[in-house]
């Protein structure tokens, strides 16, 4: 019978890897300051707990959306302001910046059941004039 680890116990295990993809696993993680592949793979696995988590209808998540927009385009900041105040139980914070004469730089915080959030998500990056954006989510620790 094996034993089942509890709390932050390590547990060894094996994994086979063709040379050249681990050669460029190597790299990779040398190149980020990962100082052995243990570090790296549990961050690989964190990660896609996390996004498992997204996947989840009813997991809360928090998002960030980033976007960049043409503030010369008709009535882009009010679609924005207009899609978050509709949204506003699930917005906790917005970031406005100049960042020259015609471009402006939106950071939206969101926080809500995923499939919420990657809603407002969509319907903020979809808007005409902005230029570009994406969306950043993470899992809430319960």
């Amino acid at each position: 019978m094996t034993q089942q680890p509890h709390g932050n116990e390590l547990t060894r295990f094996g994994v086979s890897i063709g040379a050249t993809l681990l050669s460029r696993f190597d790299e990779l993680i040398e190149s980020q300051g990962y100082t052995n592949r243990s570090e790296a793979i549990r961050d690989l696995v964190r990660d896609r707990l996390v996004e498992a988590s997204w996947e989840q209808e009813d997991g809360n998540v928090v998002g960030v959306v980033a976007m960049v927009y043409d503030h010369d385009m008709r009535q882009v900041g009010d679609r924005l302001t207009s899609i978050q105040h509709g949204h506003g139980e699930h917005v906790v914070s917005t970031l406005h910046v100049h960042l020259d004469q015609h471009d402006c730089l939106e950071v939206v915080v969101i926080r809500g059941p995923g499939a919420q959030v990657r809603d407002m998500a969509h319907r903020l990056l979809s808007i005409k004039g902005v230029k570009h954006g994406r969306l950043l989510m993470t899992g809430l620790a319960d």
